[in-house]
């Protein structure tokens, strides 16, 4: 199989899924070769007799699950020996502790674009498409950067505009028709809610296509979350939310099916684990272990996102065979334990997104006496006709807890998400302490 070549790429998703474990066992093999020269899998492999060339994927198991703590505690036993030519530079948002540094050589950079041009291809985009990007490209963010060569690659024509300023991106919609828009799902409702208060029907712009980013827009069972189904809704089009980070240096986004995000075989490995790292039956919710196949740079094995999802296999109804990866349902760290009951903040932000006057929400969590977690909801809302007890209300009948939800005015709980200066507002303030 040719390097990034998109037509037998395409060839082997629809091929039968013995074809697709054979490329994807040669893929892996070549991947812990490559890790192998560096300190830390060299003394692994060497400590566990783990010969590169021989390896299958279900020997994967065997090897010790490794964490972002890992990297920051050592990062230059990471490194390939010698050290490749770094071309980018890039960092993660920092969303649950410091930013981590991931270097891309030019190779990662080119299986980067070629990971979006699957992604993009399998959501129907063609060179005869126009998209619009309301993500950043700057900043050392990598997921811009890798949805523009994707599209490149394809032929597309990208509008480059970047987040935030709908009035500007109302006036490359209404001028250069684009036909799909990347985004964030909260921001890409605030765009369509400015284009009504302009007059316009977003459904009637010419918009076809939403590729989504950074929040998800379906639950477990595939269904959309109250925000998936305004969203659809609001523009008329199809929906694909996508999934990735920086450290996966690949991203998995849905197809027209809508049932999970599809992997790519020979660039990405994904295990699903339970909390003592033994992999979890097809269909169960656990932790996201990731290897990216392929990478020069920062070559990974078994990697811990902390996210929580659940894995697919079969054959999807687009044609392709490749495994899914189900909605991303919380994070490990953010996890809640009240009452017996183990809930995650994106649980509670869902909940609260069937009441249309509420906008951004955070959560402060604390040590409460009897080993559960104290939990407060901080809502932005300016309508008087909201009140906090009509939103706990909701919650219980939801998700069987009550906690103390309190409402503020939208720019006030706005600005308190956004002063960190992140890449993405802060929507969890863990305030536990940790038991020592």
């Amino acid at each position: 199989m040719n390097r990034y070549l998109w037509s037998e790429a395409l060839n082997l998703r629809q091929s039968n899924p013995d074809n697709i474990a054979e490329v994807r066992t040669k893929q892996l093999r070549r991947h812990l070769a490559h890790a192998a020269t560096t300190p830390y899998f060299r003394d692994l492999f060497a400590k566990r007799e783990i010969v590169p060339e021989r390896v299958e994927t279900k020997d994967l198991a065997n090897l010790p699950l490794l964490d972002r703590e890992m990297i920051e505690a050592e990062p230059a036993r990471f490194i390939p020996e010698p050290a490749p030519a770094i071309a980018d530079i890039a960092m993660t948002s920092g969303t649950t502790g410091s930013p981590l540094v991931v270097p891309y050589t030019a190779g990662d950079l080119e299986r980067l674009a070629f990971n979006e041009e699957m992604a993009f291809r399998g959501a129907g985009i063609s060179a005869a498409d126009r998209a619009l990007l309301t993500i950043t490209l700057d900043r050392c963010f990598i997921a811009g950067l890798a949805y523009y060569s994707g599209l490149i690659r394809i032929g597309a024509a990208v509008i480059r505009n970047g987040p935030g300023q709908p009035d500007r991106q109302w006036e490359l919609i209404k001028r250069f028709r684009p036909i799909l828009l990347v985004g964030v799902p909260s921001f890409l409702m605030v765009l369509a809610e400015k284009g009504r208060a302009m007059g316009i029907d977003p459904a009637t712009s010419g918009v076809k296509k939403l590729v989504t980013i950074g929040e998800p827009l379906r639950r477990a069972d595939h269904s959309l979350t109250h925000l998936g189904s305004d969203l659809k809704d609001a523009w008329g089009t199809e929906i694909f939310s996508s999934y990735g980070s920086t450290e996966m240096e690949t991203a998995a986004c849905e197809c027209p099916a809508g049932t999970g995000a599809h992997i790519h075989p020979e660039l990405l490995l994904v295990e699903i684990v339970d909390e003592s790292g033994k992999i979890v039956p097809d269909g169960e919710p656990g932790e996201v272990v990731i290897t990216p196949m392929g990478v020069e740079g920062l070559p990974l094995v078994r990697f811990r996102t902390g996210d929580v999802a659940r894995l697919h296999r079969g054959r999807c109804e687009c044609g392709w065979h490749t495994e899914r990866l189900g909605a991303i349902e919380g994070r490990l760290a953010q996890r809640l334990k009240v009452k017996g009951t183990t809930i995650y903040p994106e649980m509670i932000f869902q909940a609260l997104q069937e009441v249309k006057e509420v906008g951004p929400v955070y959560i402060e969590v604390g040590n409460a006496y009897d080993l559960a977690d104290e939990i407060t909801v901080v809502a932005g809302c300016n309508s008087p006709d909201i009140s906090e007890k009509a939103l706990s209300d909701l919650l219980r009948a939801r998700l069987r807890l009550r906690p103390d939800v309190r409402i503020r005015p939208i720019k006030e709980v706005s600005a308190v998400m956004s002063a960190d200066g992140g890449r993405k507002p802060k929507k969890f303030f863990d305030f536990r302490k940790q038991e020592i």
